[in-house]
């Protein structure tokens, strides 16, 4: 055994542990102080393995049961220090060539270190369309199952009847949530140590509006009338009774009916039939209660027009517009959407509603409502847009992506009839090409609700308070809301 001595004879000492540290570079250090902590970790394992009595004789079961295979799985410890030995181990030590390059690229990993997952592929399964993703929500609730005890009655009914399209369009929706909320706060009792001002709001009319938002989006009017009426209920003085503030709550939700829809349609109406002139031919699109209201009025003071109704899928509004037209005398054509270049040329002004009123000047309406605009745009024919203040917004809209509504895309698959087949029975058995859609990989259906139509293309905006062009919409907003 070789002994290192001094100058005198006597035995050289060992170095200090802090010298040794000192002259080490970090790389060193770090390297030693990985292999110290497998070292402590490969002991303690040891350790548990030599006192683990009852682990051994379930290991042992399990030997003879595989045919004297032991099949241990690493410790989550266990499986971080070996994947440290094997990154040192696999550490490249001289420049890569083209000739080992391909076999350094496969991962190398340690023994009993089992590989990584495969990556999750977040569109494997899911019929979500990406650029749209954000839209997806909870789906629309179709049945009442799951609602808290405390909702309406009536508000659950009417959450199902959004649901399902049976009150459909912006003034039937508001119209009828303001109606229910009235009944709601007529059945409505302040408990004992409360004020109808404090409590009405947070613990008895928000959950009812929570499980309209479930069944469906609210629309821009309806959020308008339920700012406002949460207004109302907070300028209640707290010392009147709770019968008086109840009638007087209902009292203000009927003349916010009468004032802001009901008189404000009509005064549209009669504003916008004085644009319609003898030989015109008015298009519309889809079906909007204004556009109706306008169009019968125009053909009663005996205005001699023709009409032309644009329609679309799924929800085809339409045929009841032109259904309820031609049993008024006026004559309808109907066509569908994908023949808007062939129709728009007949036409002389385009007639169309809203389902919300943008402060930049964007018309937010029925999807499909864009197309017609852009078209009547390129062959120089006025767009008017019919449109309550009640559906004007501070909102901003650009495009139709970041803000709208996503419906099933179940109801886009729709049995086509074949023209051969003239019996109800023999057209309900005729299934569509679309009907096992899910099935088919790669494919995926998007049933967007409304489009944003740009400023530019709409001439003339009629509101109750007068016809303005599209930039004075935030003004029309300030004054409607006075703020």
């Amino acid at each position: 055994m070789e002994v290192n001595c001094t100058a005198n004879g006597a035995p050289e000492k060992p170095a200090p542990a802090a010298a040794v540290l000192a002259k080490m570079t970090g790389a060193e250090k770090k390297k030693q102080a990985k292999a110290e902590k497998a070292a402590r970790r490969e002991k303690e394992r040891q350790q548990k393995e030599n006192t683990g009595g009852a682990t051994g004789q379930r290991l042992g079961k399990d030997v003879q049961a595989q045919g004297g295979k032991v099949v241990t799985q690493p410790t989550k410890s266990e499986q971080k220090g070996l994947q440290i030995l094997a990154k040192d181990s696999i550490k490249p030590q001289h420049k890569r060539t083209a000739s080992n390059a391909a076999e350094a690229q496969k991962p190398v990993l340690a023994k009993g270190v089992p590989p990584h997952p495969p990556s999750l592929d977040i569109t494997s399964g899911n019929q979500e369309v990406a650029l749209f993703s954000h839209l997806y929500g909870q789906p629309r609730r179709k049945t009442v199952e799951g609602a808290g005890k405390e909702v309406h009655p009536a508000v659950l009914a009417l959450g199902l009847q959004m649901s399902s399209y049976v009150i459909c369009g912006s003034n039937a929706r508001c119209m009828a949530t303001l109606l229910v909320f009235k009944r709601v706060i007529e059945t409505y009792t302040t408990p004992p140590s409360n004020t109808l001002t404090r409590h009405l709001t947070p613990h008895y009319l928000s959950p009812q509006i929570d499980y309209l938002k479930s069944c469906r989006p609210l629309s821009i009017s309806m959020g308008n009338a339920i700012r406002w009426l949460k207004l109302e209920i907070s300028k209640v003085d707290p010392d009147t009774p709770e019968a008086e503030a109840k009638t007087q709550l209902c009292n203000s939700i009927d003349n916010f009916i009468r004032e802001r829809i009901t008189l404000a349609g009509t005064a549209i109406a009669e504003s916008a039939i004085d644009k319609i002139i003898d030989g015109d031919v008015i298009l519309t699109y889809a079906k909007s209660s204004i556009v109706e209201k306008t169009l019968l009025m125009a053909h009663r003071r005996g205005t001699k027009f023709r009409t032309i109704v644009v329609d679309s899928k799924p929800l085809f509004e339409g045929k009841q517009l032109a259904r309820g037209l031609a049993d008024a005398g006026l004559e309808v054509q109907y066509s569908l959407l994908h023949a808007i270049s062939h129709v728009i040329k007949d036409a002389t002004k385009v007639f169309l509603g809203a389902h919300a009123m943008m402060s930049n000047g964007r018309l937010f309406s029925r999807i499909g409502t864009a197309m017609v605009a852009m078209m009547a745009h390129e062959l120089d024919v006025p767009v008017i847009v019919c449109c309550e203040s009640v559906k004007f917004t501070e909102k901003v809209a650009l495009d139709s992506i970041v803000v709208n509504e996503v419906a099933s895309p179940d109801e886009l698959v729709v049995p086509a009839p074949s023209a051969n087949v003239t019996s109800t029975s023999a057209v309900e058995s005729i299934s569509s090409p679309l009907l096992k859609w899910r099935d088919t990989p790669n494919l995926r259906l998007l049933n967007l609700m409304y489009d944003v139509t740009p400023a530019e293309y709409i001439k003339m905006v009629v509101t109750e308070l007068g016809s303005l062009p599209p930039s004075s919409v935030p003004v029309v907003y300030r004054l409607s809301t006075n703020t």
